[in-house]
């Protein structure tokens, strides 16, 4: 150590200021600890709020307007020629973002935890060597929580360069222009999500997927819905096609493409990569820990979030599973509590996903194919919105809620919903999951109409044999 070195002595330092770090660092403090949040970036929030779930959502909003906007004429509404400012826009969204951000740093304040801006190193299992403008060099501590999160894929041979035409999510959601054509490489979460918004915005928007569908894994009912308005919005889809090559210009990239496609040589004015994300677990200093990695880089943790070295935990995307913010923010509360002493785990029966295209895609649990995988006997619900009062209001019918059961037992192991304002729908659904809820439950409590929400009980209903809107037989 050098001499004049400062060294920060803490109950608990937490590596990473995004969800999971930062929910763990607020119930750590809450319950009592002296906190250092140790934060590479200057602000709060990590990938999701920064660039990432929180300026999609802004993205995608604007997208939805747009969309209701052009469908308002069939309804006798038309509000003119449509035009959009991308200053404003750009504007818009640094606002949403500013108001989180410094809504963290409010709350991290009256918690008096400590936020040290530095990259953190470890040098043993009980102390890390800060690089950075923070004014300490060292912190030691009795336990730490690593929240180091993940960074996107680039393709084999390229890396994200700032200002480039090829992108990552983070360079997409800077909106440097609206580009008159745009390659999405990867069909998955990210790639048809800012597909689809730059696509309403009115990119002409050509996506590529190696799979021979878009969204793998996904259940192929609620993804047929999605599929049917992407194919109307974008300008072509290619399944089973890879990037064979790219090559950046001033003016645009040219890109040659392998397998389903009859022109493989074309030229993009950007193209956004969205083919997943890997680990942050690389030059932190863990060769220094008892801390250990799995063949794909993700740090091995038990269901309390322990790593193998009993000072050490870690939280979120850095230990692999769904990369979704609410369970990383569970993973950080769970590692929090266990550290405190409280008899706590991370054994959720289901985490909801949340695909925010238009229609949105949510559900929680098994899904038909993963129930079938697993040899299980199984019944089926399921509602289409077309019969649906307040979907036909809404002019919203390309829908459906779908339910998953046991079919002895008749407990719900799945939902899955396609259609708008899926993402608040399936928090119910997750409810049934997580208490063991059974199909008289869903079908018994009286949901309010017409709204979507009751499509979960017509859906339960409709395995019954009892639906009201649809007519249906129990198998």
């Amino acid at each position: 150590m050098v001499m004049g070195e400062q060294t920060l002595e803490t109950d608990l330092a937490v590596i990473g200021g995004g969800p999971g770090g930062y929910a763990a660092a607020f119930r750590a403090a809450d319950l009592g600890f002296d906190v250092a949040l140790i934060n590479q970036e200057e602000r709060l929030g990590g990938v999701c709020l920064l660039r990432g779930c929180i300026p999609t959502k802004v993205l995608l909003e604007v997208a939805n307007l747009i969309h209701d906007a052009r469908e308002a004429r069939s309804w006798g509404l038309n509000y003119g020629e449509l035009t959009i400012n991308i200053d404003a826009l750009r504007e818009r969204k640094n606002l949403v973002i500013d108001r989180l951000v410094n809504g963290l740093g409010r709350l991290a304040d009256q918690r008096d935890v400590q936020v040290l801006q530095a990259r953190a190193v470890f040098e043993a299992s009980d102390q890390v060597r800060l690089q950075g403008p923070a004014e300490v060099a060292h912190v030691t501590y009795d336990h730490a929580i690593l929240a180091s999160g993940s960074t996107p894929i680039p393709l084999p041979g390229t890396e994200f360069v700032e200002g480039s035409r090829i992108m990552s999510s983070k360079g997409a959601l800077s909106l440097p222009d609206i580009p008159e054509s745009l390659l999405v490489v990867g069909a998955g979460y990210n790639g048809v999500e800012l597909g689809s918004a730059y696509a309403v915005m009115g990119s002409q928007v050509t996506m590529v997927e190696m799979a021979d569908e878009i969204l793998p894994g996904v259940d192929r009912d609620l993804v047929r819905h999605l599929r049917r308005r992407l194919r109307r919005i974008y300008h072509a889809i290619h399944l089973n096609t890879t990037v064979a090559s790219m090559e950046e210009h001033e003016d645009g990239v040219t890109v040659t493409l392998k397998g389903d496609v009859d022109e493989p040589e074309r030229t993009f004015d950007r193209v956004l990569v969205a083919i997943g994300r890997r680990p942050n677990s690389q030059e932190l200093g863990l060769e220094n820990t008892g801390v250990q990695l799995d063949e794909d880089g993700f740090v091995v943790v038990d269901e309390q979030r322990r790593t193998d070295d009993e000072r050490i935990f870690a939280v979120g995307d850095v230990i692999g599973g769904p990369m979704l913010a609410h369970k990383a923010m569970r993973d950080g509360k769970t590692a929090a509590d266990v550290i405190a002493g409280e008899p706590a785990a991370f054994d959720v029966r289901c985490i909801p996903e949340v695909i925010y295209t238009d229609p949105q895609i949510a559900w929680c649990g098994l899904t038909e194919r993963e129930a079938a995988e697993q040899g299980r006997d199984i019944g089926l619900g399921s509602f289409p919105w077309t019969a649906s009062g307040r979907a036909l209001a809404m002019g919203e019918t390309s829908g459906l809620t779908k339910i998953v059961l046991d079919a002895e037992t008749e407990r719900v192991l799945g939902v899955g919903i396609v259609g708008r304002g899926a993402d608040n729908l399936i928090a119910e659904g997750a409810l049934a999951v997580e208490m063991g809820a059974v199909a008289q439950d869903l079908a018994l409590t009286i949901h309010p109409h017409p709204t979507l929400a009751e499509t979960e009980a017509e859906a339960a209903e409709a395995f019954l044999g009892l639906a009201t809107h649809i007519i249906s037989s129990r198998e």
